[in-house]
């Protein structure tokens, strides 16, 4: 009995020690959800409206003219400058011109000029030297607007007038030496308008050729009284050929009736304002032709800058306001042509100086 006891104690005693040296329970891990995992919000917002910049005004211009823009001469010499500078601006969206042709009655021109002035052209031009009154009772009732006038260098005081001018005895000077040389009768008629402003320098200018070159030849020079007769004009070529002249000039726009005559009678005609070779090519020789745009930009330029006037502006040989077109249908000799460009040289680079008589 006893025995068993004992046994059964040890038994106990040994469950025990087992139970004591086993592996401990452990509690089960807490699994948790793994986090849910949301889109970031979309928010829809409206594309940003795009404006394009506001367009760019053109620069705008009116002039008014005493003759046709296609006269070959005086008024076309501005339209033809007019058409190379917007060709230069990049078109007419950015620069614009209008124009009024024809206006030899200077009260016209006058309405024409106030009228162009109010609708807020950046510059309104008065292309003829009879428009300077005009210009100077009408600028200064617009004095933000500028005006320009020609040909003269008188702004008269008025710090929104332009004034250029065409220093046109230099071309009249290569054009007579070229007629002094190439005349076989040794006379020679020139058709002026009126003696004023370019057409004054240029006939002075000519006869300064002229002399320079062989003093024996003579000029006669018969000013019509008219920048547009061109009758008048006709009848002064008749009495310069009927005299013996064999060489023609002239300046203005009423010279196409010269050139008809000077044509009749295959006399040689020189040219200025415009090209005229296409009036009459077998006869004519060369044109002194005006690059306005010499003066057009300076004045552009200024204007955007804020000057509105007050400055004046001279078109010549040296700043290509004035350019010797040779005649191509003309077979003028080698001889002569290289004496005018040398003239041409000389009055550029200043070591050939122009007396006027």
């Amino acid at each position: 009995m006893k025995k068993f006891a004992l046994l059964l104690t040890v038994v106990l005693t040994l469950a025990l020690a087992l139970t004591a040296c086993g592996p401990k329970a452990t509690e089960a891990p807490v699994v948790t959800e793994a986090p849910v995992v949301t889109e970031a919000p979309v928010v829809e917002t409206e594309a940003p409206v795009v404006t394009e910049a506001p367009a760019m005004e053109p620069f705008r211009v009116a002039v008014v003219m005493p003759s046709a823009i296609n006269d070959l001469a005086f008024s076309q010499s501005m339209y033809d400058a007019l058409v190379r500078i917007q060709e230069e601006m990049g078109g007419p969206e950015y620069f614009e011109f209008v124009y009024s042709e024809g206006m030899f009655v200077v009260d016209d021109a006058a309405a024409a000029i106030r009228d162009y002035a109010s609708q807020g052209f950046d510059l309104v031009i008065a292309h003829g030297s009879q428009y300077g009154s005009s210009l100077q009772e009408i600028a200064p009732d617009f004095p933000e607007t500028s005006f320009a006038w020609g040909t003269t260098v008188d702004t008269f005081g008025q710090p929104n007038i332009f004034a250029y001018e065409a220093a046109s005895q230099e071309g009249g000077y290569v054009n007579g030496v070229l007629a002094a040389t190439l005349s076989k009768s040794a006379t020679i008629g020139v058709i002026g308008p009126i003696e004023t402003g370019d057409a004054k320098l240029y006939v002075d200018g000519f006869k300064a050729g002229v002399a320079a070159t062989n003093p024996s030849v003579t000029v006669n020079v018969n000013y019509i009284g008219s920048f547009s007769d061109v009758a008048l004009a006709s009848e002064a070529a008749s009495t310069h050929l009927s005299a013996g002249a064999d060489v023609l000039t002239g300046t203005a726009q009423m010279v196409v009736g010269a050139i008809g005559k000077a044509e009749e009678a295959g006399a040689l005609w020189f040219g200025t304002q415009s090209n005229q070779a296409s009036l009459a090519p077998s006869i004519v020789v060369a044109s002194q032709v005006y690059h306005w745009e010499v003066a057009l930009r300076e004045m552009i330029s200024l204007i955007k800058a804020g000057t509105l006037g007050g400055q004046s502006f001279t078109a010549n040989l040296k700043n290509g306001g004035e350019v010797i077109e040779f005649n191509p249908d003309y077979a003028i000799s080698d001889e002569a042509k290289a004496l005018a460009e040398s003239t041409i040289q000389g009055i550029i680079d200043g070591t050939l100086t122009i007396t006027l008589p």
